[in-house]
């Protein structure tokens, strides 16, 4: 049998073919990009109905109470990308992803069901789970399958798969939340992501650490001493927060952007009901901004490759910026149109960029635990941006919130440009 072949059909521990590269591995990181898209159709489920079954359905009057879902999501999805890295070097990635997506079966079941709002809080906990287990590890798993030559595209095409589903599910559930109501219909979308995730993953997904290990064994010693292969999980947590500065600034830099997707998820919904749009056109906007930053990465990771990463990232984060504030300063669902497809290009030019220079820097015997590290980081940025948009924006309102995050979208922007120097491979 070929490797092609053998890639799609393994046994439940059997390896991946022992090649580096996109070509090589064509088949099996196909694979896993179809099993991210599902991760993130998981996601994309609530985009459009839970601000609203906050608003309609349960009648939570304060902006706090009603984004407590997305702080619990971000919270537990933060926590768990940071053993998702840990638990995949020492149990290998593929038992990680099937555990992510046996949590993910209850998640749909507790969102038609629930009779309270702490339900939903619950089911957004397993989802920040599933979330953190499952798309932690298909990142993980293609970097160890492309090996460092395109490492850009690598995480371009991973994250439009994911959120090119997200996007596609937000306007779906929305489209159908308006035809039949917010529950149960828009749901069932989700339950047939967990059932085809989870047999997907343990029929046809394969092992991919000992990639990591074949990169790791020719690897050349780093040009930071402190960058060496034997680092302990402590010395890692340290790089990626603190001490080295495209690492941290990286990590600074995708917690602001997912503050922004939580200030998009959780805040613009209710802004544009407020103003009277309907349910089919908030899911419209809801899904125009995922569209663009899900098809965007495509490019943006492969440009990456060619120009570097820096620039791309300070670039994206103003532009992220500029975004935000015209949601604020508009009152019209063209503008509205307009600022959503910004904030997607913005966060298109980031996104994969982001996660480009983890995988430039950190050494392969440590690069899992520092893609675990920097997503504790980056996706904590949903539970701190639900917060503080639902803090300001019962304190002084919905505008006032979101200019808040664009100031804040601006100065990460400018800290990358003056802090993090340029990490793509030289050729």
């Amino acid at each position: 049998m070929n490797g092609a072949t053998s890639s799609l059909r393994p046994s439940l521990a059997q390896p991946c073919d022992l090649r580096l590269g996109l070509r090589a591995n064509l088949a099996q990181f196909s694979l896993l990009a179809a099993v991210n898209a599902l991760v993130g159709g998981m996601l994309g489920q609530e985009r459009t109905v839970l601000p609203l079954l906050a608003d309609r359905t349960f009648h939570l009057s304060a902006y706090t109470a009603a984004l407590t879902y997305i702080v619990a999501f971000g919270a537990t999805k933060a926590v768990t990308n940071f053993f998702a890295g840990t638990l995949s070097d020492r149990f290998g990635r593929k038992p990680v992803l099937v555990a992510g997506w046996l949590i993910a079966l209850p998640v749909p079941l507790l969102l038609i069901w629930a009779p309270s709002w702490g339900w939903v809080v619950f089911a957004n906990v397993l989802l920040g789970v599933n979330q953190g287990l499952a798309w932690s590890t298909t990142v993980i798993m293609k970097i160890d399958l492309v090996g460092p030559a395109r490492r850009g595209l690598a995480m371009g095409l991973n994250e439009a798969a994911g959120y090119g589903a997200l996007a596609a599910t937000a306007m779906a559930t929305g489209a159908i939340a308006a035809h039949w109501g917010l529950r149960p219909q828009p749901f069932f979308l989700g339950i047939a992501y967990a059932a085809l995730g989870l047999g997907l993953s343990v029929l046809a997904v394969c092992e991919t650490r000992e990639h990591a290990r074949a990169e790791a064994a020719p690897h050349p010693a780093p040009a930071n001493p402190d960058h060496h292969g034997e680092l302990a999980t402590r010395q890692v947590t340290r790089a990626v927060s603190l001490t080295d500065r495209a690492l941290s600034s990286a990590s600074w830099a995708g917690m602001v952007n997912n503050l922004n997707d939580a200030l998009a998820w959780g805040v613009f919904p209710l802004l544009f009901a407020a103003h009277g749009l309907s349910v089919a056109r908030i899911g419209l906007l809801a899904a125009l901004y995922p569209a663009v930053w899900g098809l965007g990465q495509i490019l943006t990771g492969w440009w990456s490759d060619r120009i570097g990463r820096k620039h791309l990232i300070t670039a994206g984060m103003l532009v992220q910026a500029a975004a935000i504030a015209l949601v604020a300063v508009g009152g019209t669902f063209p503008l509205w149109v307009l600022a959503q497809v910004l904030l997607g290009a913005g966060t298109a030019m980031v996104y994969p960029t982001l996660l480009a220079v983890i995988g430039d820097v950190a050494h392969p015997a440590w690069r899992a635990r520092a893609v675990g590290v920097y997503r504790l980081w980056r996706d904590g940025g949903f539970a701190v941006g639900a917060v503080l948009a639902g803090a300001l924006a019962d304190a002084y309102g919905l505008t006032a919130a979101i200019w808040a995050v664009a100031a804040l979208t601006a100065a990460s922007g400018l800290v990358v440009a003056l802090r993090m120097y340029e990490t793509r491979p030289q050729e």
